[in-house]
């Protein structure tokens, strides 16, 4: 038998006793003398960070992405550059309006985030399980969330809030529909999509741009929970979710995704009538096909949830010569909001946390100090620049061409010329009836929950996206 180690306090110490505290004699009081009794009940005191508020449940493992086409030609991110090259990655899965405590199975949308450790630094794909979103403006990410999650008289989540903030908010439509569709229960994580969602950058060595949408195709194949087996496995294993990723890894079962991307010029996002910057509204894959870029495989289970999942920090900031951004509005406010949620949540030294800090390199910077500095600090180097002490220096090989604006600054209506229900008309169209009569089922259900004007309101944005549609839910109310 291995012989055991010795227990010892935080600090390294060997802890002489760990099942009786030290007390005044046999009966009488606790000594505040006893170090590890004090450090152990302050350590436990501490032990809940601050929860997200978004995407506050959530699974994660590691795995690899595997080039099977080299893109070279249109973007100068070296983990792209060969045919088998291999990247390590960690995703972390997650519903997003619930609390830490609420079930895989409720219906929300999923978080679907990967950090790619290139040897250029991190890339963060920060997505979800669907390829649009409720709003495209990020000053009213505050108010959908709060409409999301609970009252703050009664404490409970209320309809009242949800189909209130949605009715005023026609810009949802496309999400609703894909929401409370069969899509809106995923089987697991395994058996679901990934996108970007977001229009991202792609630069070449020649400077050109592309813009670029990111998809994550199951190769397990879809498969979705019925309203009534959802429900059913929110009370009875509310962790199904979590459970079915780590147990099917642990079986060898390597979950697996096809990593594809829509590809759109410039000039071609100048001529379109369509905004392709609007996180509403998906790039029409006749117009923008689908092209296979890899496979992502996901076969290692972490070694400690808190550590690896819990702590683990995703930005849409994070990004490596040759992927940038777009003018995308929601885009634009989540690199702030990300990174500043993070330092709140964990600290501003975050990104060295070993699940987060770059594999390949070192990360270099002149950043210094702070809660929790567990690294050695910059050691005696020089924290400023510019410095004649040879400190890392700027590098103009990871610029990216200038990005094409055009208007006066100003608050623009993002509502005013969008067609916010021809491609949730669209999506409606394309549903099986079984597919329709389920989607209106579902959102009857829920908006039952709302008020009389808040329905009618609702109701009209349905129908202008298909009169059917719109007649489906209003039958399933009674009306």
């Amino acid at each position: 038998m291995r012989q055991q180690d010795t227990l010892t306090t935080a600090a390294g110490a060997p802890v002489a006793d760990d099942q009786n505290s030290q007390t005044a004699g046999p009966r009488g009081p606790v000594l505040i003398q006893d170090v590890h009794l004090l450090e152990k009940l302050a350590h436990f005191n501490r032990e809940r960070i601050p929860e997200r508020v978004v995407h506050a449940k959530g699974a994660g493992a590691y795995g690899t992405f595997r080039v099977t086409r080299a893109m070279g030609d249109v973007t100068k991110a070296s983990f792209l550059s060969e045919v088998g090259k291999e990247t390590e990655v960690f995703l972390r899965f997650s519903t997003v309006a619930g609390e830490r405590g609420a079930a895989d199975t409720d219906r929300d949308p999923r978080g679907f985030a990967v950090k790619f450790y290139t040897e250029e630094g991190n890339w963060d794909m920060t997505g979800n399980n669907t390829p649009v979103f409720f709003i495209r403006d990020p000053l009213k990410f505050p108010d959908f969330i709060h409409s999301q999650k609970r009252h703050p008289a009664t404490n409970v989540k209320d309809p009242e809030m949800i189909w209130d903030f949605w009715s005023l908010s026609p810009e949802a439509l496309h999400q609703i529909t894909i929401l409370f569709s069969d899509r809106g229960t995923p089987d697991g994580y395994r058996f679901m999509n990934g996108y970007s969602s977001h229009a991202l950058s792609f630069v070449n060595e020649a400077g050109e741009r592309r813009y670029v949408k990111f998809h994550f195709k199951s190769l397990q194949g879809i498969r979705n929970l019925s309203a009534e087996e959802a429900q059913e496995l929110a009370g009875s294993d509310p962790d199904y979710a979590t459970r079915d990723l780590y147990d099917a890894i642990e079986r060898g079962e390597s979950p697996r995704w096809r990593v594809c991307v829509q590809l759109m010029t410039e000039a071609e996002a100048e001529a379109s009538e369509l905004n392709p910057f609007d996180v509403t509204r998906v790039w029409p894959h006749a117009d923008y096909p689908l092209q296979e870029i890899g496979v992502m495989t996901l076969d290692r289970n972490p070694e400690n949830y808190f550590a690896e999942v819990e702590q683990s920090a995703f930005s849409p900031g994070n990004v490596v010569p040759g992927i940038g951004f777009s003018p995308d509005r929601m885009l634009q406010g989540r690199l702030f909001a990300y990174g500043d949620a993070h330092r709140y949540r964990l600290g501003a030294n975050y990104e060295h946390l070993p699940v987060n800090a770059p594999r390949a390199a070192t990360a270099r910077t002149y950043q210094r100090d702070g809660a929790m500095q567990f690294t050695p600090n910059g050691g005696g180097g020089v924290n400023y620049g510019p410095n004649s002490k040879d400190g890392p220096i700027q590098s103009l090989a990871a610029a990216e061409p200038p990005l094409r604006l055009q208007g006066d600054a100003g608050q623009y209506d993002h509502r005013a010329d969008a067609d916010d229900f021809e491609q949730a008309g669209n999506l409606y169209r394309l549903l099986s009836v079984e597919e329709r009569e389920r989607l209106a089922t579902n959102i009857a259900g829920s908006l039952r929950g709302a008020s009389r004007p808040i329905q009618e309101r609702q109701l009209e944005h349905f129908r202008r996206a298909d009169p059917e549609y719109g007649e489906a839910v209003a039958k399933k109310l009674g009306w």
